[in-house]
This record gives C-alpha cells, structure tokens and sequence, in this order.
C-alpha cells in the first residue's frame, strides 16, 4: 500500500497543508479529549472527589474546569497533529497570554475560591466556637474574612498573571456605564448582605416574614438570603429586600414565637369540649411550651361555623 497518497495534501489553512492521515489523527485525539471530558464528570470522579471532603458546588466547579481543560489540550494536540502548528508558550490573539499562562491562570483563579471557602469554614467550625461570640457572630465574621481573602486573592491573581489592575480603569470608564445599570442590582445586593452581617438585623435561625415570605433564615450569603418555610421549602431572598422592605422578625429579642391556629366547628358543638381539646392538641404538641401555656378564643360567629383561635 502506498501511504504516500495519505500524505498528500488535501486542503491548506492559514498556509499549512492538512493530509488525510493529519485528519485521523485530528479525528482520534479530538474524540479521545470528548471521551476523558466525559469521563471527569462522571460519578465515579466525584465520589473520589468527595473523600477530601469537599464542597458539593466546589467539586462541580473543580470536575467541571477538569473536563474543559483535557477538552483544550487533547483539541491543542489534535490541531497540531493535523499539520496546524499551535504553541503553548505562544501569545494567544487579544489577551496576550499563552495557553499554558491561561491554564495556570484559570488554577489560580479556582485556588483563591477554594481557600476562600476553607477559609470560611475553619473560622465558622474551629477557630471561632470556642470564642464566647454569638453563633450568627461568628458567621457574620468569617463570611467577611472569606470575601475580603476572595477579592485580596482575585487582585493578586490578576496582577501576576501580567492583568494589570490600572489598565482595567480604562476599561472600566468606557463600559462602565453600560454595564452599570445591568449590575446594580447585583451590587446592591452584595453590598445589602454586608449590611446585614454587620448590623444583624436579622441572624442564622431566625424567624422573618419579608416580601411575603415566612420562615426560618438557613444561610445569609454575599448575595442572597436562604429562608426554609413551613413547608420545608427552600426560598431564596435578594439581601436588598431586607434593607428596602418591611421585614419581621419574630425571635429578634426573644426565641419564643406565638402561632395562630384559626379553626372552625359546626353549630350545635359543646364550646367547652372543643375549648379543651384544642387545649389538648397544643400540648401534645412537643414544640409547644408550657409557659406561656396554649389558649383558646372564640373568635368569631361564622356564616356556617363557629370560628376558634388555637
């Protein structure tokens, strides 16, 4: 067989020739980079990533960044197996950096976020416990120090990396106002949980009622406020609503918290028995406390029922 003919040219890019057999090879290690990205976000990867113990959305990210950067290097490989020279220490076009710069830069990137995290939770599980601070204290805490260890460790980042902070001013003045209106909001609301944090209005455990919402607050993050319902549903309130709106707060000064219980009987009931076994409701009630002691009303005369209040 004569291979020469595989060796011909096909077609020329950017004035490099393409052969067939440069095809196979393209065709191989590009389907090989598919196969091995497929397989880094595979179930099996995350459940190995799991035992270092780490977060669920970082170890997305982690697998994710893994996946993408065997796509770019197996694509890098094939192109130059297809006869396309393409350097790794060569400037890409319009971002001066190499690939090899723009790998290391995208780790570093991922690093700082990591540490931020384990940063926020040696403070909140470790160092902090054993302070004598309020619990939502503490968070209030080490939530700051990761955002501040976050933002310290983008600049340097950037900056080693030859993005020099000063440059992007320029950058900023010209789009800035464009872009301003988009990210206000954004703004608004990183700035809102600051204030919340600091000023604690209201704190991890709480029970608030805002933009007709009720439940319990789970997680007050850099943007956006977790409140779990009665219904064990989890909703996910902007931390601007805290700072513009009306907001209740049922345990701010005390823990204890009164429900109402409307409840409607047929005409003709024995008021007392349906008093004391709404009585006996409440207090079979584990959560129930013994003082204040659950009460009764007779509230209102219904059109088709007589209206109590547990």
């Amino acid at each position: 067989m004569n291979f020469a003919l595989f060796e011909r040219p096909l077609f020329y890019v950017g004035g490099h020739s393409v052969s067939f057999l440069g095809l196979m090879a393209f065709a191989a290690l590009l389907g090989l980079g598919v196969l091995l990205a497929g397989a880094l976000q595979s179930d099996m990867v995350r459940r190995f990533l799991a035992r270092f113990k780490l977060d669920t959305n970082f170890t997305a990210i982690v697998t994710t960044i893994l996946s993408l950067s065997a796509l770019v290097f197996f694509t890098v490989h094939a192109i130059n197996a297809a006869g396309i020279p393409l350097l790794w220490t060569a400037p890409v076009p319009g971002i001066n950096l190499s690939l090899v710069q723009a790998f290391l830069l995208v780790a570093l990137l991922v690093a700082v976020f990591w540490f931020s995290s384990q940063t926020k939770r040696f403070l909140f599980n470790r160092f902090l416990v054993k302070s004598g601070l309020d619990r939502s204290l503490q968070y209030a805490i080490a939530q700051i120090v990761s955002n501040l260890v976050l933002i310290i460790g983008i600049f340097i980042v950037l900056d080693n990396a030859g993005i020099h902070l000063g440059a992007l001013t320029v950058f900023a003045g010209a789009v800035g106002v464009g872009v301003g209106f988009g990210l206000q909001n954004i703004a608004s609301n990183f700035i809102s949980g600051l204030v919340i944090l600091a000023e604690r209005p209201i704190t991890i455990g709480d029970r608030v009622e805002v933009a007709g919402v009720v439940g319990q607050v789970q997680q007050i993050r850099a943007r956006s406020t977790v409140i779990l319902t009665n219904d064990n549903i989890a909703m996910i309130v902007p931390n601007s609503k805290f700072i513009d709106s009306p907001v209740t707060n049922w345990t701010y000064s005390d823990p204890r918290v009164r429900f109402r219980v409307p409840i409607g009987v047929a005409y003709g009931s024995d008021v007392n028995k349906v008093r004391e076994a709404l009585i006996a409701a409440g207090r079979s009630n584990s959560h129930v406390l013994e003082d204040p002691a659950p009460s009764v009303f007779l509230n209102k005369f219904g059109e088709s029922s007589i209206d109590f209040e547990l």
